[in-house]
Formats: C-alpha cells, sequence, structure tokens
C-alpha cells in the first residue's frame, strides 16, 4: 500500500496541470447536471403542487350566458364543475401601468379551482369593490394589497385585498388577459360566463371537450382552455434551459470519460518500462489496475463533491431564473437524492471509462517486450516521400557564369547528397544564357509532421475523435448562441416582423385610429387585425384565428415553408396548428366561429412564437368576406430602424383616447437571457475538456518522437526543425478535429434547434450557424493554441542530452 501511494503521489507531482484540468471539468459537467435537474424541477413541480392544491380544473369553458352548467355535471368523467362565473372584460390601471383583465364574479371561495391566497385575504362580501388578483398580473402591475385600481374611461375603481396563485393560464400581455376575481356586484353587465370542468381521467381531456361542446352547442362557446396549455406555459422556457443544460452536461460528461480513458492510455504506453519494473518487484496486475483507477476516482470525486457543494451553498444566489430554481428545487421531495444521485454518476461513469483504460496497464507483462525498429505503418508513404522532392518554386536567377541545377550554393532538384547530373553534350538552356534556378522546396517538418500524426491510423483516429467531440458540442452551443442573438437582432425573419400591439375600445374609429398610429414619425406601418378564438375540427380545442392587414398592405409574415396568403380564402399557419390538426400545406381546414363556418386554405407555414404555434392568419378582407360587420380590434405597428419601442409606446399611449392600450411585442428569447451566460459557462467547461485531451496528445507525441530523434538529428534536422515536427503534428490533429467537428456540428446544430421549435409550436427554420468569419476565428484560435502549448515540451525534448535519448530509446 505505501508503495502504490508513493507511485500515486509521484504520479500527480508529474501530472499537476492535468489532474487540475481534470477536476475542474468534472467539475463544471457535474454543476451543469444539477442545475439543469433543477430547472427541470422548477418547470414542473411548481404549477403541478398549486394545481393539486387549488383542485384545478382541467377544462375552462368561456360561453355565453344562456349555457346550463347542470348538463355539463352530468356527464360521464366530470368529477366536478365550477361555476358558472359571472366574466367580463376590463382595462386596469394603476401608478400609470395598464393591464386587460378578466373580472370574474364569485360570490364565495370556488372548491374547484380554488385560488391560493399568497397576500392579503379573501373578498368580502361588506366591500363590493374588494378584488382579488392573479399573482403573475400582480407581478406585471406591481400591485399589492390596499392598491387601489383605475377603470380608464369609468369612474369606478377597485381595491386590491388579496393576490393567488392559480393553476389557470397565466396572463400575457397582449395575449391573454389576466384574471381578476370580484365580487358579482362589481360585474354588473357580464359578456359571458366561464365553466369549469374536474376531469376522473385527465387523460380524457379531449373526449370531454367535445362532449361538452356537443351538449352546449358550438355556438354557445367562446374560448376552451386546458390544463395542458397552463402546464406548458408555466413551464415555459425553465424546460427549455433544463434541456439545453442537461443535453451538454452529458455530451461534456461522454468527452470527459473518453479524455480520461485517452489519456490513461498515452500514459500507460510511455510508462510501459515502469509498470514493467513495478510487476517485476511484485506488484499484481490487479494492483496496476486499481492505482489508475483510484486515482482518477480521486480526481473526479473531488470535482463532483466540489460542485454539489457550491450548487448547495450558492446555488441559489445566482441572478435570475437559474438562482429561483435552484431555490425551489432545494425544497423539493426529491432534492436530497438528485444532490447525491448525479454527482455519483458521473463519478461512476468516470470510473468506467478509467477502469477500460486501466485494465491494459494490468496486461503489460513483467518483461519490456523489445519494440520493433520500425513500427507498424511506421515508414513513409510514397506521398509524403513525393512531397519532401516537391519543387514548390522554382525562380530563374540570372548570374556570371553558368551553373547547373546541382551547382554549389543552390539545391539541386534531387537534394543534398544526390550524384551530379550526367553531361550529355548537349548544351543546357540557362547555361547558355548565365541562369541558375533557385528552387524552394516542402519544409521536412510540415511533411513529417504530417506523416507522424496520421501514421498509425487507429490511434490517430481515436485521438482525433475524442478531440473532435467537445469541439462539436462548442459549434452547437455557438449555433444556439446565433439564434438567440437572430431573435434580437432580426426579430422580421423569426415570426415577428412587428415591435408594437395596439388595441382600441369596441366601437372605435378605424380610420382615425389609424391616422393617430401612422402619424407618428417612427412607426413604419400598421397593420389593421381581428383575433377570436375558434373551434377546431372535432371541437376538442380552441386556435386563435388572426385576420392580420389587407391584400392591399399585407402583413409580412416569416414563411418557413410554402407562399403568402394572397388570394380569397388562403391562410398561413403555425407549426402548432398544424400538428394539432394533423395537416400539412396545401390542404383546406374547417373551423368554428361562434356560429359560422370559417374553411381556409393553408398555401404557407409560418413560424409563430406566440400561442405555442396555434394560430392560423390570413387577410382582414378574407374574414369580412364572411363576417361583413368585422371592424379591427388591434393593430400591428412596424417600427423605423433604430425606433425604441418602449419610447413610441409612451407617446402614442399619451396622445391617444382614453381607452388606447399599447403593449411590446413579448419576444420569446427575452425568457433565454439567462441561456447566454449557461452557453460561456458550457463553452468553459468544453474548453477544459478539450484542454485535457490536446495535453494527452501532446505528450503522446512527443514520447513517441524520442525513439525518432537520433535519426532526426542524423539526418541533418536541427532542434528546431525537430520541434517543427511535433507542432506541426500535434497542428495537423487539431486541425482534422476542427473541420470535423464544423462537418458534423453544424447539420447537428441545425437540427437539434428546429426540432426545440417544432417540438415548441414555433416550427422549424429558426435555426441559424454561426458567421463562417467566427468559425475560421475559433478554429484558427484552436490549431493555434494546440501549437503554441505543443512548442515548450516539444522543444525540451528536442534539446535533451544523446544519453537521456539513448536511455529513453532503450
Amino acid at each position: 500500500m505505501r508503495a502504490t501511494l508513493r507511485w500515486a503521489h509521484s504520479d500527480l507531482r508529474t501530472h499537476r496541470g492535468e489532474a487540475l484540468f481534470l477536476v475542474l471539468a468534472t467539475a463544471g459537467i457535474v454543476a451543469s447536471l444539477l442545475l439543469a435537474t433543477a430547472l427541470f424541477g422548477y418547470a414542473t413541480n411548481p404549477w403541478q403542487r398549486v394545481f393539486a392544491q387549488a383542485r384545478g380544473a382541467h377544462v375552462w369553458l368561456h360561453t355565453d350566458r344562456a349555457a346550463d352548467a347542470g348538463e355539463l355535471a352530468a356527464l360521464d368523467g366530470v368529477e366536478a364543475v365550477a361555476g358558472p362565473y359571472p366574466t367580463a372584460s376590463a382595462t386596469v390601471a394603476v401608478r400609470g401601468t395598464r393591464a386587460s383583465v378578466e373580472l370574474r364574479g364569485t360570490a364565495e371561495r370556488p372548491e374547484v379551482g380554488r385560488p391560493l391566497l399568497t397576500a392579503g385575504h379573501w373578498i368580502d362580501p361588506a366591500d363590493p369593490d374588494g378584488v382579488v388578483l392573479e399573482s403573475r398580473l400582480a407581478r406585471a402591475l406591481l400591485a399589492q394589497p390596499g392598491d387601489t385600481l383605475v377603470l380608464p374611461g369609468t369612474p369606478r375603481t377597485l381595491t386590491v385585498l388579496g393576490i393567488a396563485d392559480s393553476p389557470e393560464r397565466r396572463y400575457r400581455p397582449g395575449e391573454q388577459p389576466g384574471l381578476v376575481w370580484a365580487p358579482p356586484a362589481a360585474v354588473p353587465d357580464p359578456g359571458g360566463q366561464v365553466i369549469g370542468l374536474r376531469l376522473t381521467d385527465p387523460g380524457e381531456t379531449d373526449y370531454a371537450v367535445q362532449r361538452a361542446v356537443t351538449v352546449l352547442g358550438a355556438g354557445a362557446i367562446g374560448q376552451v382552455s386546458t390544463w395542458e396549455q397552463a402546464r406548458a406555459e408555466a413551464q415555459g422556457d425553465n424546460r427549455l434551459l433544463g434541456q439545453v443544460l442537461g443535453l451538454f452536461g452529458l455530451g461534456a460528461l461522454l468527452a470527459a470519460g473518453l479524455a480520461v480513458h485517452g489519456a490513461i492510455g498515452t500514459r500507460i504506453r510511455g510508462h510501459l518500462r515502469d509498470i514493467s519494473v513495478l510487476k517485476a518487484i511484485g506488484f499484481t496486475p490487479g494492483q496496476v489496475v486499481r492505482v489508475f483507477l483510484l486515482l482518477h476516482l480521486a480526481y473526479a470525486l473531488l470535482g463532483a463533491v466540489a460542485a454539489a457543494a457550491l450548487t448547495q451553498a450558492f446555488g441559489s444566489r445566482f441572478p435570475g431564473r437559474l438562482g429561483d430554481a435552484v431555490g425551489v428545487w432545494q425544497g423539493l421531495p426529491g432534492h436530497t437524492v438528485a444532490l447525491v444521485a448525479v454527482p455519483a454518476c458521473a463519478v461512476l461513469f468516470i470510473g468506467a471509462t478509467t477502469g477500460l483504460a486501466a485494465w491494459r496497464a494490468g496486461r503489460v507483462p513483467p518483461v519490456p517486450v523489445p519494440r520493433p525498429a520500425a513500427a507498424r505503418g511506421g515508414g513513409l508513404s510514397g506521398a509524403a516521400r513525393g512531397a519532401l522532392g516537391l519543387r514548390v518554386l522554382r525562380v530563374p536567377v540570372r548570374g556570371r557564369g553558368a551553373r547547373g541545377a546541382g551547382g554549389s550554393g543552390v539545391r539541386g532538384a534531387d537534394g543534398p547528397g544526390a550524384p551530379a547530373p550526367a553531361k550529355t553534350g548537349v548544351p543546357d538552356p540557362g547555361e547558355a544564357a548565365g541562369i541558375r534556378e533557385l528552387e524552394v522546396r516542402v519544409p521536412p517538418a510540415l511533411v513529417l509532421g504530417w506523416h507522424k500524426a496520421f501514421a498509425r491510423r487507429p490511434r490517430s483516429l481515436a485521438a482525433v475523435a475524442r478531440l473532435t467531440l467537445p469541439l462539436l458540442l462548442i459549434v452547437v452551443a455557438m449555433s444556439a448562441w446565433t439564434t438567440i442573438d437572430r431573435f434580437h437582432t432580426r426579430p422580421e425573419q423569426v415570426g415577428l416582423p412587428t415591435a408594437l400591439t395596439v388595441r382600441a375600445d369596441a366601437g372605435a374609429d378605424d380610420r382615425g385610429t389609424r391616422t393617430l398610429l401612422e402619424r407618428d414619425p417612427r412607426v413604419a406601418a400598421a397593420y389593421p387585425g381581428v383575433e377570436v378564438a375558434a373551434l377546431v375540427p372535432g371541437q376538442t380545442a380552441t386556435i386563435a384565428l388572426r385576420g392580420l392587414g389587407t391584400r392591399e398592405e399585407p402583413y409580412p409574415y416569416a414563411l418557413a415553408e410554402g407562399r403568402r396568403a394572397h388570394g380569397p380564402d388562403e391562410a398561413v399557419a403555425g407549426q402548432g396548428l398544424l400538428d394539432l390538426l394533423d395537416v400539412e400545406v396545401g390542404d383546406w381546414v374547417r373551423m368554428t366561429v361562434g356560429d359560422r363556418p370559417q374553411i381556409l386554405h393553408i398555401v404557407g407555414r409560418s413560424i409563430e412564437p406566440e400561442n405555442a404555434g396555434r394560430v392560423v392568419s390570413t387577410s382582414l378582407d378574407t374574414l369580412r368576406e364572411n363576417d361583413p360587420g368585422l371592424t379591427p380590434t388591434l393593430y400591428q405597428l412596424r417600427l423605423r430602424p433604430g425606433a425604441d419601442p418602449e419610447e413610441v409606446a409612451a407617446r402614442l399611449a399619451a396622445s391617444g383616447p382614453e381607452g388606447l392600450e399599447v403593449h411590446a411585442v413579448a419576444n420569446p428569447a427575452d425568457g433565454l437571457s439567462p441561456l447566454r451566460g449557461v452557453v460561456l459557462g458550457l463553452i468553459a467547461v468544453l474548453a477544459l475538456v478539450g484542454l485535457i485531451e490536446l495535453l494527452t496528445t501532446i505528450g503522446g507525441t512527443v514520447r513517441e518522437g524520442e525513439r525518432d530523434l537520433l535519426a532526426l538529428k542524423a539526418i541533418g534536422l536541427s532542434p528546431r526543425q525537430i520541434t517543427g515536427v511535433t507542432v506541426t503534428a500535434t497542428g495537423c490533429t487539431t486541425l482534422a478535429a476542427v473541420l470535423l467537428a464544423a462537418a458534423l456540428g453544424l447539420p447537428l446544430a441545425h437540427w437539434l434547434i428546429d426540432a426545440q421549435g417544432a417540438s415548441s409550436g414555433i416550427g422549424a427554420g429558426i435555426a441559424r450557424a454561426p458567421s463562417p468569419g467566427l468559425l475560421a476565428a475559433v478554429g484558427a484560435a484552436a490549431v493555434l493554441g494546440a501549437a503554441a502549448l505543443a512548442a515548450v515540451p516539444s522543444a525540451r525534448a528536442a534539446r535533451r542530452r544523446l544519453a537521456d535519448t539513448l536511455s529513453a530509446v532503450a
């Protein structure tokens, strides 16, 4: 045991840098996996907890006031019914901040879909103007219990009595109104009612919706929302962050395992004599294997424990969503199990890859086997020999006296030491004109370095593959960064051609509103439109039907497939709608808006970041053909380049009528801002893994070049040229890995990003690769960095004493 510990201590002193990088890489990998676990738990568990405690309804039906909720209670599979509750749409304002809300009249606290109070108290029947706000709406308004809400355009005010969590769909400015629970007296003129259904089997949600629509009639249904939609919105971008962290964490773990495997294999090849001596003095094969295994397990365990401790102690202090996710995750029941299981699995994986490589050390014979004078595949290939004699450039130089190509001071065509060409008796034209040729040949260090990098194909290909994996993941991470950046720099290419949404009061003059909006010098165009809820075929869900722009001024949709909608009854749809209806571009779809059927021809697929892509869009003229009395209820504003949306929104709200609401269009990338820091951290971890593999490659190349040192010196190569051989070999290996990573990483990144876009409903077509200049810069930095790292150890090896070189060869 003492000898084992001394050997381990000696190995640690010899490879301090590699051990440090391995510990840091393991810590980064385990930290990313723990953060991914926290984000997955944060994305799912809070909403699930609220839904369970509130006995949430699986289906919410917005109907007209004549619908009979008693008929729904008799349906099979319905456990309980909430409501009906009278509802009215309104706009509230506090301290200059406005929001569209749904006032829901509730005399008592509901048993199904029960709001969970987080501040204040429930509605007091003695206070007819007291209300309770949904927590997301309260945060948007910066409202607290005791604040007074103003209803613009009316003398009414409401007093905030409490704030509550709800498992229903959350407030989103310009898309989903916020929820306000109020006494029935506060909803004097309801425009409809809402009914909640709690089911015995949540898996039968679509069937329950279909039965409910059949019982009440399609004309009575205004909108249908389900628990699945609410859960997807609650999870939001947290699940995506978790997927990114998990994917790159697992990829980095695989790359680290392969790097450790390669490092041990290279170390074994460089210490065959030492291992043989250990066996000769009594070490068993098992002891040799255990030394390598325990040493690298200790590195991995140190990094894993450090990552777990730092995540536990400081994870909740991370800024933004990451810190919130870790804080919530630490309070979940499975937190302790995950905190132990994730690092343990990472250590076991690294231990498994270490064991495979260490097993080779146990098979080394006690008596060293003499290495062959020429390793298999070590001879120069015909191409390499041809490159050594290749003339890159021949420059005619006029001088005094005629000298042949092999004259003094001029390298002949056959290289130094070649016999002089025989005289044929025919005068050389160069000699007659007094011209000699100066030849420039391929440097031998380049040719020999290329040969050393790829002479032993299995070993060379393995080194290239191990180095390619972290570089490939870096290319994928750069592609993710570029795609997120595109949402901010070129939003019109990802389905966000407009920056502001304006909503006017019902009955507002369309011409006057458009004149007001287009009068602003920073507004390039104002597209009138409407958005209504439509029942899909089968009456199992509602989708968003939009009519934006006119045929004279069409709305600039971002199309990923097909063409724009120009003719009558033509429309474009999001990926979420195509998946929901199981249709493709070119199909006809039928939907129901109230009592009116609407049949549209899908001629293109648009990139739709809103409503999970469950959107079908056509022109306002097309919808007016079915409903001539339709008037615009919203306007999408496209701003001029360089305009500040917040400044324009404030100016329009100040100059417009009382009921004019101006909201910035939500950008999906705003919720992904933490992903930038995540990507940078992952690139740093992957760079550490790549550095470990690069140091392994350099060390193996230097060790294997020791026996060639005498031969290289014998043929006349200087120490600088011998150093160039090793540097070139390292650079060629890195260059091959860079090219392979770019060739494989770009299609993989495109596929992964588009697959995520398709699964979220936005649709494929959002992926963008990094610019060629950035890729070239990163590749050049990798190659030059590898060459610089190889220069120092190779120069030291090239200047070794003759006795040291003979000892190494022996």
